[in-house]
């Protein structure tokens, strides 16, 4: 920010002063994340993770029906999956229905499997600045790449967010690719969550009233994509997000929160809470399994808060094959349409809707909406 020169400064030369691009390069040239502004003690954020100001007095006005509403989001217990098959998959089919995110208990993953999981990517980010640049890029094709905001350029404000981000398969990953610090947990966790992401994709079919691999014969979980986030305390956490609103483009979502809190998920026209529960995985429907359930399941949208108090830890699983090269064509599935049913999509490659979400960045407008008929 250029300094003032007198009283006589207008707020227009101000503004001009602010050379937000600038800002910008600097901060991705840093290669520290939003970890290096906090390790810098800086006590005010900078001008590029400001929200504007008619958005934080929308935000907040939403934000205050937060409270006067009990609902929970819905809790699938998986340990009933051999006697009681019939009332999970029913409880999994209202969830994607009607609310887009569930939790699941009981789901093979032990606890200490998670715990070190959490505790390894914490571990990464608090690594040496110097360790973590070597993994610092925004080439799209890298399997293990650490960032800041994939759509720093895009964006209207930067999050208060750093991601490492890996990409698991379909072509297994190099155990060497990764940090050694988060190196043998990752394999270990990557490999009992695509278990439990298969399971989920098999429950899902038959809410759908599919036969069980339905959704596993389209390739849904065929690759899938670690991300660790990051979110260091915030000196100003009511003037920017840590994660923006938005939908995932993905076909499912498993992610592993730890204890902060933060998530929320927009629902019935407010903003609703996703608890941390000790042992639970929460589980979102992507936008690309609205897109083949003709808009039966639901991508809802939701976000992350920034708080004074972190860091928060998550990992997400992405069941997506990212940028892997497949002609497949993804659109409504043809068993569920009907004359009163007809498809709501066109088809498209996962490249091409990848390639569209990434390119609008995290605008708040959902991506799916470029794909209707």
């Amino acid at each position: 920010m250029m300094a003032a020169t007198g009283a006589g400064d207008s707020l227009t030369e101000n503004f001009m002063a602010y050379d937000r691009f600038q800002e910008l390069k600097a901060f991705d040239e840093s290669k520290a994340g939003v970890k290096g502004l906090v390790d810098d003690g800086i006590t005010k954020i900078p001008q590029i993770f400001r929200r504007p100001m008619e958005e934080i007095a929308y935000g907040d006005r939403i934000s205050t029906k937060l409270t006067q509403t009990q609902f929970i989001i819905p809790v699938v217990d998986l340990g009933d999956i051999e006697q009681k098959r019939d009332n999970v998959v029913a409880r999994v089919r209202q969830a994607a229905e009607e609310v887009g995110f569930f939790q699941v208990m009981n789901h093979g993953i032990p606890f200490k499997v998670l715990e070190e999981m959490l505790a390894a990517a914490r571990g990464f980010h608090e690594l040496p600045r110097e360790v973590k640049e070597g993994y610092y890029t925004r080439e799209l094709t890298r399997k293990v790449k650490f960032g800041s905001n994939f759509d720093l350029y895009q964006s209207k404000y930067a999050n208060w967010r750093d991601t490492l981000f890996c990409v698991m398969g379909p072509e297994p990953l190099d155990p060497n690719e990764l940090p050694f610090v988060c190196r043998d947990i990752t394999m270990a966790y990557s490999d009992q969550i695509h278990k439990l992401g298969t399971t989920l994709f098999e429950l899902l079919s038959e809410a759908l009233k599919l036969k069980s691999d339905h959704l596993l014969r389209l390739d849904c979980a065929k690759g899938h994509c670690l991300l660790s986030h990051y979110y260091p305390a915030c000196p100003e956490p009511e003037l920017t997000m840590g994660t923006t609103k938005h939908s995932d483009p993905d076909f499912l979502t498993i992610l592993l929160q730890d204890h902060i809190g933060g998530l929320q998920v927009f629902h019935q026209n407010r903003w609703i809470n996703v608890p941390s529960l000790p042992g639970a995985l929460v589980v979102n429907i992507g936008d690309l399994l609205q897109l083949l359930s003709n808009d039966k399941f639901k991508s809802v949208e939701h976000k992350v808060l920034a708080n004074q108090i972190g860091p928060r830890v998550s990992v997400a699983c992405f069941f997506t094959p990212h940028l892997y090269p497949t002609t497949r064509m993804y659109g409504p599935i043809q068993e569920l349409l009907s004359e009163e049913n007809p498809p709501v999509y066109q088809e498209t490659t996962v490249q091409d809707f990848i390639a569209y979400y990434d390119s609008k960045g995290l605008d708040e407008n959902s991506a799916l909406t470029h794909f209707k008929l």
